[in-house]
């Protein structure tokens, strides 16, 4: 039986849907509340091997904190390192079976991930 971690923001409409998709669909899953028990370097860095389009995905460009670190033309490990500092700019949620990961938005994107 395959394991899932859904990285998940409780305050985020989309990560809450996507768990309520997944627990609908009977899929256990293994919570990791991100912004409570921030991911460091080496995990992130892991987690974005998983998915497909790798570091810059797993980043929330959108987002304030984003735009004020004013980073021009950001390194990976640049981009790892400003989550890493600041667990916000975490894309969610992401479902990760330990092989592969998925940026749930729209939720529904996860679903190649468990069937």
């Amino acid at each position: 039986m395959t394991t899932f971690t859904l990285y998940h923001n409780p305050r985020c409409s989309k990560s809450r849907e996507a768990l309520a998709l997944l627990e609908a669909r009977h899929v256990v899953v293994s919570v990791h509340r991100y912004l409570d028990d921030p991911l460091d370097i080496m995990q992130l860095r892991s987690l974005a091997q998983r998915l497909d389009d790798g570091v810059p995905a797993l980043v929330r460009t959108s987002e304030a904190q984003w735009k004020a670190l004013a980073l021009q033309d950001p390194s990976d490990e640049e981009r790892l390192q400003a989550i890493a500092d600041n667990p916000r700019l975490m894309q969610r949620p992401i479902l990760d079976d330990g092989t592969r990961a998925r940026i749930g938005r729209p939720p529904e994107a996860l679903l190649d991930l468990i069937e």
